[in-house]
């Protein structure tokens, strides 16, 4: 029986094995005829973003189930994540330029502004005095080099959304004391949920093709850089490591406690990738977290989580801190892991249905799990202020408020608010698109001792409205509340036909 039995599973693991190569096989097919849509150097650019898909394709067929054993997860080692204060506590070097000439600094740049109902990238939505995300951070920049005297470049990663809008307005920044330098993210084929094949006929984006066409994630960071020429060339320039982060989260600000302390490493010991995370609140249950995995460090993320674990893994007492996409890495070591072909990113599998209702799947992978390839690598466990992302209009109103003072691109909380935590803020849907939001305004309201907001239906605020303390406001369907110019509300629930109760 036992024998038979063998056979049986043998036969089968011998059939899985075929239907994949058989799978592999039609891929590779149908990639090839789709190189042959077009010539030249758009050819060329395709066929190395195809090897790089091919590869993540052939280990999305490889893997079975959940790609962690629950059971094998560990607390990382008290060393592995460290505190900020203790990394600051070091005081900063005499030669504080020699770090910054060693550095460049990379956002992330591929992600339109949907989400807020606005065109073309995110990154040129106005977030603070007419000041766009891409702005703040040119400013930041030039005001280090200009500080130090220094030389530290920004690159942005451009994905086909947005790299033509880009580019176009990167000219207003010619005479800033910054160099910009830009890359294109991958183009990977959209495939069928069914039958696992690429739904696009041409490598066009045009019309229905576009549809068929996705950026794979930030993971994508390290072969698309890779493959641009672009690090070589920093390298050659002796740069050593890049400060990565989103490009809308605007407390992303290069720290030279940080860096000094990755250059200051003797050179046995190099630490070559630098995570930054910060404590979980229940608003970040989400986030990915760095545990410690068969003798490595490594990011878990929810996706990875096997079903019955969800919740665990989203307690604020087991898994105590996220990890910010705030990531300090070494150059020669991004090249060193490409050229080996050694970075072993887990596969996102993230599925999507196209406008006529087709079930596709994106393989995506993201930039932080390459912890585990890097040697030393380090956690820091960085005050909540860098982490500060703007994803909807919420977000927006607290960062265009009073809670927040600018400096050289830079926001930072105003020493006036007692707490140091951010209030809550929800707003409704008649707020999620930013021209709709800027109109229900008249001015930003003064926020400096609120704890929590919610908005919600057709409500409108006059000019120097000051909030305190909870404030709810709500209007049903089918009335409007217009809160007067110069209302102070302190504790109050707004309801219905504006009757104001102390809450």
């Amino acid at each position: 029986m036992s024998l038979s039995k063998g056979v049986a599973n043998g036969g089968m693991a011998q059939f899985q094995e075929m239907m994949r190569q058989q799978l592999e096989s039609s891929m590779h097919t149908e990639l090839e005829k789709l190189l042959d849509t077009t010539t030249g150097a758009e050819r060329e650019v395709s066929r190395k973003d195809f090897e790089g898909f091919k590869n993540l394709f052939h280990r999305f067929l490889q893997v079975k189930g959940p790609s962690i054993e629950w059971i094998k997860i560990q607390r990382p080692p008290e060393d592995s994540i460290q505190p900020y204060d203790k990394i600051a506590g070091r005081g900063l070097p005499d030669n504080v330029a020699d770090c910054l000439n060693k550095l460049v600094v990379v956002k992330l740049n591929g992600g339109l502004g949907t989400s807020m109902g606005c065109k073309g990238p995110k990154s040129l939505i106005s977030v603070r005095n007419e000041n766009t995300f891409l702005d703040l951070t040119v400013q930041q920049i030039e005001h280090l080099n200009k500080t130090y005297n220094t030389d530290v470049p920004l690159v942005l990663m451009n994905s086909f959304n947005t790299d033509e809008d880009t580019k176009k307005i990167l000219q207003k920044y010619t005479h800033h004391r910054v160099k910009i330098h830009t890359f294109n993210q991958s183009k990977y084929p959209r495939i069928n949920k069914e039958s696992l094949l690429p739904v696009s006929t041409n490598l066009s984006m045009n019309g229905q093709s576009a549809e068929g066409w996705y950026p794979p994630g930030h993971g994508d960071i390290y072969a698309s850089f890779y493959n641009s020429g672009l690090l070589e060339q920093l390298i050659a320039q002796g740069k050593e490591y890049i400060f990565l982060s989103n490009i809308d989260n605007l407390g992303a600000t290069v720290d030279l406690h940080i860096l000094h302390h990755l250059v200051s490493q003797p050179n046995g010991k190099r630490c070559e990738f630098i995570m930054e995370v910060t404590d979980k609140t229940r608003a970040d249950v989400k986030g990915g977290t760095l545990i410690q995995y068969e003798g490595k460090l490594r990011l878990l993320e929810i996706a990875q989580v096997p079903k019955a674990h969800v919740d665990e893994f989203k307690s604020v007492s087991k898994f105590k801190i996220f990890n910010t996409n705030n990531l300090w890495i070494s150059l020669a070591a991004i090249k060193k892991l490409q050229e080996q072909k050694a970075m072993d990113l887990e596969v996102i599998v993230n599925p999507k249905t196209l406008d006529g209702g087709q079930n596709v799947v994106q393989l995506e992978t993201a930039v932080g799990a390459a912890i585990k390839c890097f040697d030393n690598a380090l956690g820091i466990n960085v005050p909540r202020s860098r982490f500060l992302p703007v994803k909807t209009t919420s977000d927006l109103l607290l960062v265009m408020s009073n809670l927040y003072s600018l400096d050289a691109g830079s926001l930072t909380m105003s020493p006036r608010r007692e707490f140091p935590t951010t209030p809550h803020v929800k707003l409704g849907s008649s707020f999620t698109k930013v021209q709709e939001y800027l109109t229900r305004f008249e001015s930003i309201p003064d926020m400096l001792e609120l704890d929590h907001l919610t908005v919600s239906g057709d409500v409108t605020l006059g000019k120097n409205v000051s909030l305190k303390g909870t404030v709810i406001i709500i209007a049903n369907h089918g009335d409007r509340i217009d809160i007067p110019a110069g209302s102070m509300l302190e504790n109050k629930i707004v309801s219905g036909n504006l009757r104001i109760m102390d809450h």
